[in-house]
């Protein structure tokens, strides 16, 4: 831009470049706040984070089973994108995908730090309105899934989590997993035997069936 010179003439600046038109941050779908955020727009990526903070959270929170740990699982999937949203290409997948990755990726990793944990608080309690035989069963029951899923591999449990709470489609799972849609098929055909194992062999022992 070029500025009058008081002293006659024309002072040479330099240009500034043109201002970005305005952006319906709102309005916009996530491969173009994806766009923008990629080019350094925060105002696009704060408005991903808005768009898809509560779905991070909430697979984070399936897949540790720790509302506290999820939290912070799923702030620092954020601070990942937001370093590679730049990277994203979404002619390869879709933008909750992708994301999803991130947060199964960050939850895998911690489980593999983590030991497995008792019994969450709140995780399918008894019906307070059931009569005291009937708690003891729906407990003993609700012990043994929880204990049958928190031996459940950690691959397995994602693929059972991506698939039957989050619906996702096989071939949207394998994306999320990085892997194809026939080894998320033998994922959850091997988890769903786990599962069934285990809970057969917690009846035999004297357990719930």
């Amino acid at each position: 831009m070029e500025k009058c010179w008081p002293f006659g003439g024309l002072l040479p600046l330099p240009r500034r470049p043109a201002a970005p038109p305005a952006r319906d941050y709102a309005g916009a779908d996530d491969d173009a706040l994806a766009v923008w955020a990629g080019s350094g727009d925060r105002r696009a990526f704060d408005a991903l984070v808005l768009r898809h903070g509560a779905f991070a959270l909430r697979v984070a929170t399936r897949l540790t089973r720790d509302a506290t740990v999820a939290e912070d699982l799923a702030q620092e999937a954020f601070v990942r994108a937001w370093k590679a949203i730049g990277r994203f290409d979404p002619q390869r997948a879709r933008l909750t995908t992708w994301l999803y990755r991130i947060v199964a990726n960050l939850c895998r990793d911690h489980q593999r730090r983590a030991r497995p944990e008792a019994l969450p608080d709140g995780f399918d309690p008894a019906d307070p309105a059931a009569g005291a035989e009937e708690r003891l069963v729906a407990g003993q029951q609700a012990r043994a899934m929880a204990a049958a899923l928190a031996e459940l591999p950690d691959r397995q449990r994602t693929a059972l989590a991506l698939v039957y709470e989050e619906g996702l489609s096989g071939a949207e799972a394998a994306k999320a997993l990085g892997v194809s849609a026939k080894a998320v098929e033998r994922l959850l055909a091997r988890g769903r035997q786990f599962l069934r194992t285990r809970l057969a062999d917690a009846a035999g022992q004297g357990g719930p069936p």
